[in-house]
């Protein structure tokens, strides 16, 4: 028992997380033309989501190095806070640029006449909190109290572009983040730094995010193991830099930031869907890679922006039942599924959730459910 408390406060005091590789971009990139560099915006089809969804109302926690307050993210952009030991701040310094980078994934709205870096969820709010000072490293102690901060400020998204060991007091962060109703999304981490999956990404209701290049096959620079949940965008991704400027990054932080953009759009569409349905939109409309079915370098597959919006996912745990015959009415699948009207049916499961918790007197952080593993596949949408 003594060698795992001296294990536990080891990994307490340093934990090594990291980073996405990030490049200077070329010569020449500048507001005008940053946009056509973005090649995971179109990849993703995310103009077409933008039509569905654009992460309005929704606020995305970003568990990074602060967010500079940026030309093109600066008015989806609140004060936050450091929860680094002596630094007083709002969470808008960021001396590494990595957290500004991630934020502009999010939810940077560019500028006029479409140009600027342009986010996943360009309506969506982003709330820093800085508890590192590089890209490199990081403390368990102060991402948990990151993700605390996140959830008393009830942001509905954290985003985690770290991956660490293991730590009870991380591990407690993210089962209240669970109780709190929030997506947390984290990055599985990076070759050869890591070589298997990382924490938070390895707990229980964190969506796990490794990475793909332009050619839609797993980078080498991206882990692999059974804890992967989808994959994404991770090769020279380009997005806003804390100078002002531009970047580009290779690894999975620019991946999970940009799933953390999509579940704030999931988020907007269907305001009153609970995280882990959230989650299991993104694997369920996952776009299948590798062998058939979740496998562990894709997970579930590649995210699919449109279909996460407007697939009819039936809830986790449900299969359909074709209707009595002679009913004429919808399978149970249709009468509760999420459609663009999702909000109406979405109060009435939540009603019944509360009275059926109220009845039986369990606590909340008995009953969060678990997201799904290689054992407990989500129907697949046919498209």
């Amino acid at each position: 028992m003594g060698r795992l408390l001296i294990i536990s406060i080891l990994a307490t005091l340093t934990v090594s997380h990291s980073p996405v590789k990030a490049e200077a971009p070329p010569p020449g990139v500048d507001s005008r033309n940053i946009r056509s560099k973005q090649w995971h915006l179109d990849y993703l089809s995310a103009q077409q989501a933008h039509n569905l969804s654009q992460g309005e109302g929704v606020t995305v926690a970003v568990l990074d190095t602060g967010v500079f307050p940026h030309p093109d993210l600066r008015d989806n952009l609140l004060a936050g806070t450091s929860v680094l030991p002596g630094d007083r701040n709002d969470g808008q310094q960021d001396r590494d640029g990595h957290g500004t980078g991630m934020g502009g994934l999010i939810a940077a709205h560019g500028r006029s006449s479409g140009t600027g870096a342009l986010g996943v969820a360009p309506k969506a709010r982003l709330l820093p909190v800085r508890f590192k000072l590089d890209g490199s490293l990081g403390t368990a102690t102060g991402l948990s109290q990151a993700i605390e901060y996140a959830i008393r400020q009830r942001a509905q998204v954290i985003s985690i572009s770290s991956a660490g060991a293991a730590d009870l007091g991380l591990q407690q962060a993210i089962q209240s983040a669970a109780r709190a109703d929030v997506v947390v999304v984290a990055a599985a981490g990076n070759k050869p730094a890591d070589q298997n999956v990382g924490f938070p990404a390895v707990y229980p209701n964190v969506v796990a995010v490794g990475g793909i290049g332009r050619d839609g096959r797993r980078t080498r620079i991206s882990v692999s193991g059974p804890e992967i949940d989808v994959v994404a965008p991770a090769v020279e991704i380009y997005s806003t830099n804390f100078d002002g400027e531009y970047r580009a990054g290779t690894g999975t932080s620019g991946a999970a930031a940009i799933v953390a953009g999509a579940a704030a759009l999931i988020r907007a569409k269907y305001p009153y869907l609970p995280a882990d349905e959230v989650a299991h939109r993104l694997t369920a409309t996952a776009i299948d890679k590798g062998p058939p079915g979740r496998d562990d370098q894709y997970g579930y597959g590649v995210i699919d922006l449109v279909a996460a919006l407007t697939a009819d996912v039936p809830p986790r745990g449900f299969e359909s039942v074709p209707a009595t015959p002679g009913g004429g009415g919808p399978t149970t699948a249709e009468a509760d599924g999420p459609r663009a009207d999702g909000d109406r049916a979405a109060t009435v499961r939540g009603v019944v959730t509360l009275g059926v918790l109220l009845a039986a007197g369990g606590t909340w952080a008995l009953l969060v459910r678990r997201r799904r593993r290689s054992d407990d596949p989500p129907p697949r949408v046919s498209r």
